[in-house]
């Protein structure tokens, strides 16, 4: 699935599958003061979603009155089957993650956008991989029906090729890496921090990233539908208080990293090696990417391009409407200042 962060760093991932079930949190509107059933929102290692400490351990979640739960779930996959199954209010999630379930009836809405990838996954090769077009006929790895499979194929298709061009591998990232530092595929598609040990230790190089493709990967906060119909002020607050965790993080860099370092169980200059490789969305970032318009920069047409992308792998069921997914009233409502 989407990303793991501390475990490249100790050479292994430990993979544990858990089965979930139970029902989420979507009672009674909170107490002012952020008293009654907190808000729950699951969170996995990636860097822009480790923000959410900055909200919790300066309290701006506390200072909007509103009660939140953080839950972090090491196995990424494992916070996307909270959310579906209720477990969790809200999840920190790739937009195409979030396809699957919507696809299948799971009533979801993204109200917000934490970051884009910005060059934080990559296409890895050797160094004698001059272009794109050098690929052809080479060995090539990722994940099939992953963020960096897209990646692949849009770069292959905005250079006029397909994948039958390339001779390619269906392999995990944590199994690419390796591969690629091994001489065991000529290019793989990665993402931080294994692109840059790949690079470091492979004696590669970057030769297409997400920083090319701006808006095709984007994370954001997913909501049950149920719950921001019935606590939509606290989405709202929830909203709110993210912001402030941003604007703390832009004053107060150097701290900021410190504190999430140790939650990430990193360093803090590993830490900053994924911050590199994102983009954080500010509010104008965010109203930006909420309208429509036919490029990756709105998030309604890259869900409509990601969903045929993983029609065609069978991943997704068809989806009348992507639009019915996304809610701008809570981006909307901090931009106005109410």
């Amino acid at each position: 699935m989407k990303r793991s962060w501390k475990f490249w760093l100790v050479g292994m991932l430990v993979v544990s599958m858990v089965v979930v079930a139970g029902c989420g949190s979507s009672g009674s509107e909170a107490e002012e003061g952020g008293a009654g059933e907190p808000i729950t929102i699951a969170l996995s290692p990636w860097p822009g979603w480790y923000m959410w400490y900055v909200a919790e351990e300066k309290g701006f979640f506390e200072k909007h009155g509103v009660n939140v739960k953080l839950e972090f779930f090491p196995v990424y996959s494992d916070s996307l089957q909270a959310l579906a199954t209720g477990r969790v209010d809200a999840n920190s999630q790739t937009l195409s993650d979030t396809l699957a379930p919507f696809s299948k009836g799971i009533p979801l809405k993204a109200v917000l956008v934490n970051d884009n990838s910005f060059g934080g996954d990559a296409i890895v090769s050797k160094p004698d991989v001059q272009s794109i077009q050098d690929l052809k006929g080479k060995t090539v790895a990722t994940e099939l029906g992953t963020v960096d499979h897209l990646l692949l194929l849009t770069a292959l298709a905005q250079n006029g090729m397909k994948e039958e061009d390339v001779n390619y591998v269906n392999m995990t990232v944590n199994d690419a890496g390796p591969a690629f530092i091994s001489g065991k595929s000529d290019a793989s598609v990665l993402w931080e921090p294994f692109q840059t040990i790949a690079v470091k230790e492979g004696k590669g190089k970057v030769l297409f990233s997400s920083k090319d493709t701006p808006g095709l990967i984007p994370d954001l906060l997913v909501f049950r539908e149920e719950v921001v119909q019935k606590r939509s002020a606290e989405v709202q607050k929830v909203v709110d208080a993210w912001f402030d965790a941003l604007a703390y993080y832009e004053a107060n860099q150097e701290e900021v990293l410190k504190l999430l370092s140790a939650k990430a169980e990193t360093t803090p200059e590993d830490l900053k090696l994924g911050f590199d490789g994102i983009k954080l969305f500010s509010q104008a970032d965010n109203l930006h990417a909420f309208e429509k318009r036919d490029e990756y920069t709105s998030l309604e047409y890259t869900a409509g391009q990601t969903a045929a992308f993983l029609r065609g792998l069978d991943m997704v069921g068809d989806i009348d409407d992507v639009s019915g997914l996304f809610d701008s009233q809570f981006i909307k409502n901090t931009s106005a200042g109410k």
